[in-house]
């Protein structure tokens, strides 16, 4: 139990996620209290209040948190195929660094209700550049998201692949992308 006899500099937001974001990691959203979270910081309980309104506030600071992770490789003027592959694979690290966090997002859809910064802000100009009309935008990217998200739910929960070494999940992550890039290029090529 934290005593709250923390010295040094004053706790901060950034802190504050961060290390929520760790214990989450360790131990799951449901295993996260602001108990837990004050001793970890070795804060009073109620110190947390002065910065976080209250545990789902929190909660849905820290899944932005791990969306502002994701670490998409600068790649203007690439081809949309090759942008499309290295969003992909930022999107999985990201899944298997945060496992307990992703999957928390992915049982509440209105944290990712929005389409709107991080992966939005990349993957939507991919599918432009793809060639996918505006009408058929939001229709592709949630189809397309929803395909991956439940490849890698899959493979952590163990339930695809008969091989489940990390080189044959590789495997089978790397075909996904490649009938992803085959499918967008096949349906919205200028002679398709």
């Amino acid at each position: 139990m934290a005593t709250g006899a923390r010295r040094g500099s004053p706790l901060t937001p950034e802190e504050i996620y961060a290390t929520a974001l760790r214990l989450v990691n360790e131990g799951g959203v449901e295993a996260l209290s602001m108990r837990k979270l004050a001793a970890a910081l070795d804060v009073n309980p109620m110190s947390l209040y002065h910065h976080v309104e209250s545990k789902t506030a929190l909660i849905d600071q820290i899944c932005l948190t791990m969306a502002e992770r994701l670490e998409i490789p600068v790649m203007d003027g690439a081809p949309w195929q090759e942008r499309l592959r290295a969003l992909g694979h930022a999107y999985r690290r990201l899944a298997t660094t945060y496992p307990a966090l992703w999957r928390y997002v992915h049982t509440h859809p209105e944290l990712i209700a929005a389409r709107e910064g991080g992966l939005w802000d990349v993957f939507l100009p991919i599918l432009r550049a793809a060639g996918v009309p505006e009408e058929e935008l939001l229709r592709t990217a949630d189809v397309l998201h929803g395909f991956v998200t439940g490849l890698i739910m899959n493979q952590q929960n163990g339930h695809v692949g008969g091989d489940r070494s990390p080189e044959a999940m590789d495997r089978m992550f790397e075909a996904a992308v490649d009938l992803i890039v085959a499918g967008l290029a096949a349906r919205h090529s200028p002679a398709g």
